[in-house]
């Protein structure tokens, strides 16, 4: 099942994105960003459990642009389409709200690939993303790849 995050939620958060930043698929973020950003995230929850086992925000950037970002799922049920479902629910939650494009900065090319995202350049992001980049490590030489789709436009396979 997935859900929209609550505050309850936002140490598990921390803890599978850490997780994952650990092996290097994703950057970091720190608890109080987390807490700030809560109303961004959407959890998959077990359904035997009630354990959280993944995450994923969806940020607003602009009236007609937002971010998948900080997508997370537990190494072990990884490949069990916990991720994909994830993504599924933000990029609708997106076309909800009227958002134009969806993009994603990410290592998983794959997989937002056969999402129907597409690569970009980077440099045609809005410079209001990079706030966070400054404070990324890896800033200013990020090996991220941009990738970007129009979710009302029948880029997602899905609606074709």
């Amino acid at each position: 099942m997935i859900r929209k995050a609550s505050l309850k939620d936002v140490k598990k958060i921390h803890a599978l994105i850490s997780e994952q930043a650990k092996g290097g698929h994703l950057l970091a973020r720190a608890i109080a960003d987390l807490y700030s950003q809560i109303r961004d995230f959407s959890v998959a929850v077990d359904d035997d459990t009630g354990e959280i086992i993944g995450c994923g925000a969806l940020r607003i950037v602009w009236e007609d642009l937002a971010e998948v970002r900080s997508v997370a799922v537990q190494s072990q049920r990884q490949g069990k389409g916990v991720g994909r479902k994830l993504i599924e629910t933000l990029i609708e939650e997106s076309r909800t709200l009227g958002i134009k494009k969806v993009f994603v900065l990410t290592y998983r090319v794959n997989l937002f690939n056969k999402m129907g995202f597409s690569l970009m350049d980077k440099g045609l992001l809005p410079h209001k993303i990079w706030a966070d980049c400054v404070k990324c490590p890896k800033f200013p030489e990020c090996d991220e790849v941009a990738m970007v789709m129009e979710p009302n436009h029948g880029s997602d396979p899905d609606t074709k």
